[in-house]
């Protein structure tokens, strides 16, 4: 879990737009960030799991 502080840091426009970074929403994780869902790997693995993100499905073979 993020620490509440960091992502509460990061909700603030930065001085020079360079140190924005981006945040999970769900769970404030700075890394494995995916741009097209914005959300981290690892909330994105839960959703998809559970089907709550369309056009995403398990793949298998």
């Amino acid at each position: 879990m993020a620490r509440k502080s960091l992502v509460n840091k990061s909700k603030l426009e930065p001085k020079f737009k360079v140190r924005k970074y981006n945040r999970c929403p769900l769970c404030g994780r700075p890394h494995g960030y995916i741009r097209m869902f914005d959300m981290c790997r690892c909330c994105f693995r839960k959703l998809a799991r559970e089907g709550k993100i369309p056009g995403v499905v398990k793949s298998s073979w």
